[in-house]
């Protein structure tokens, strides 16, 4: 039997942080979450997960600079960039976290159907 694909989710906002656990966890993927930066580097470190989903403004360290350091550190890490904020006039962040090496982007808000095929596509 194969293991379970290991997904962690870093966002500040509680209940988004728990829909997407939810909604991952029913679709048959290993869940961990962190509230931040900080606690999302120290699980990474701790297990290497196959996936990040990793939510861009946060207190403490922002998203970018996590992507920066996850990349720089292992540059395999696969990472989904998160943010409702995306668009600030002509700076994009969710374009500025793929360049940096987020090999999906999603906007918030997002339903089930599309967190799962940005997983999917992220995981190939």
């Amino acid at each position: 039997m194969n293991r379970a694909q290991q997904i962690l989710v870093t966002d500040d906002d509680e209940r988004i942080r728990q829909a997407t656990f939810d909604i991952l966890q029913h679709a048959g993927y290993e869940v961990r979450v962190a509230r931040d930066g900080i606690e999302l580097l120290r699980a990474y470190r701790e297990r290497t997960p196959d996936l990040v989903l990793c939510d861009l403004f946060m207190p403490g360290k922002d998203g970018l600079e996590i992507i920066g350091e996850l990349m720089k550190s292992s540059p395999q890490a696969r990472i989904v960039a998160m943010s409702g904020g995306g668009c600030n006039g002509v700076l994009n962040v969710l374009q500025i976290a793929r360049h940096l090496g987020a090999r999906e982007i999603l906007s918030k808000p997002f339903g089930s159907a599309q967190l799962l095929e940005v997983v999917r596509r992220a995981l190939e």
